[in-house]
């Protein structure tokens, strides 16, 4: 009995058992699905979910999933992108988001890109203020960050550099904009980098008692902008070793950082704190989302990736990726949505408090958002 026992106690730390995630729909009938954030929304101190979809802003309340507009028709063109966070401690998020996206046009910023701080109104069921900021043309994605002085911004990345044919010319302008006690005043605003092209995602490291850094995923592979974010120089922009394959979506575990290559692309990839990188997989078709988080409750993290375009095999999907232990290379797939979610954006929280993440996924051409969440 003893020796039976302490094989499978083996057995279970070198191979871990599947993960097991029950879907929920909480709307199966979204636009496009562009963009996700979570947060509370209401103050009920429960993770709402946020989304960006083509011509509305929303956001979904947690319990019962009822469904709430908090913007629409900001801009001609399609909505883009979106960040929510809490930034003064009332326990509610506050809300950016990007629209006018036109990617084709990287010269004309009327035509091309919109920045947009929500200013959350007293009843909060009713349409929030927009705000209008600086921008650049082809706005693609943001995220609120924190500097080490606890300082927040809004960090915003466009897709191209001003007037950029074919991901050629200028740099990108990733832009900071200070985050100020009055919203309605000038947003103090600063190009933190221009060395870039065509970038695609980014990933923010905050740690205390230490500078803030935000990994950048495109063209040439993934850099890190470090703070200050408040003046132009002196800024430190470094490339990280041995990863100038061109990448799309970007996401940091305690050990490696998980990427998605190239943009738009085919593979999942990992590069860990020693050694080279590794590809878990490459049947993506359109790859553009990926996740991590120990979702197995194993002690050290999983990737999860999603893609949204029919591959070879005519599937879209999402699968999460595993280690067969702590310090092993060899990783293991398993489906979490085998053709029902063509996945556009995910994002990865405890959304029930039983301490376990779960994964919250919008689906572009099958025009759903779900929860899966980790039984």
């Amino acid at each position: 009995m003893l020796v039976y026992y302490l094989l499978f106690h083996l057995f279970s730390i070198t191979q871990p058992a599947p993960a097991n995630f029950e879907e929920q729909v909480i709307d199966d009938n979204i636009s496009i699905g562009y963009g996700i954030a979570l947060g509370d929304v209401d103050g009920d101190k429960k993770t709402d979910i946020l989304l960006a979809d083509k011509k509305q802003i929303v956001w979904y309340r947690n319990g019962d999933w009822k469904k709430f507009v908090i913007a629409e028709n900001l801009t001609e063109s399609d909505n883009v992108c979106i960040a929510a966070r809490d930034l003064n401690n009332d326990g509610k998020v506050e809300v950016a988001v990007g629209a006018q996206w036109n990617p084709g046009e990287t010269s004309d910023d009327k035509l091309s890109g919109a920045v947009f701080y929500l200013n959350r109104p007293g009843d909060i069921n009713q349409p929030w203020e927009p705000i209008r900021l600086h921008h650049e043309p082809t706005v693609h994605r943001m995220r609120w960050v924190k500097d080490s002085k606890g300082k927040y911004f809004l960090v915003m990345l466009p897709l191209h550099g001003r007037g950029n044919k074919n991901g050629e010319g200028a740099g990108v302008n990733v832009i900071a904009y200070e985050f100020p006690k009055d919203v309605h005043s000038k947003w103090n605003t600063v190009a933190i980098a221009d060395e870039m092209h065509m970038t695609h995602n980014m990933a923010v490291k905050e740690q205390p008692g230490k500078k803030t850094e935000i990994y950048v995923a495109g063209k040439e592979g993934v850099k890190v902008i470090t703070e200050p974010f408040t003046e132009k120089k002196p800024m430190t922009v470094t490339k990280i070793d041995g990863n100038d394959h061109a990448s799309g979506e970007i996401k940091l575990a305690k050990n490696f950082i998980a990427t998605i290559q190239p943009m738009h692309g085919n593979k999942v990839s990992v590069y860990p704190e020693r050694g080279e990188r590794i590809i878990l997989d490459s049947s993506f078709a359109d790859g553009h989302a990926i996740g991590v988080a120990d979702f197995l409750g194993v002690g050290y993290e999983q990737v999860v990736a999603g893609w949204r375009n029919p591959n070879s095999e005519n599937f879209v999907g999402i699968k999460l990726y595993t280690r067969k232990n702590a310090n092993s290379n060899e990783w293991t797939s398993q489906w979490v949505d085998k053709n029902g979610m063509a996945c556009e954006d995910l994002q990865v929280m405890d959304m029930n408090a039983d301490g376990k993440p779960d994964i919250i996924a919008a689906g572009r051409s099958t025009k759903n958002l779900k929860i899966y969440w980790n039984r």
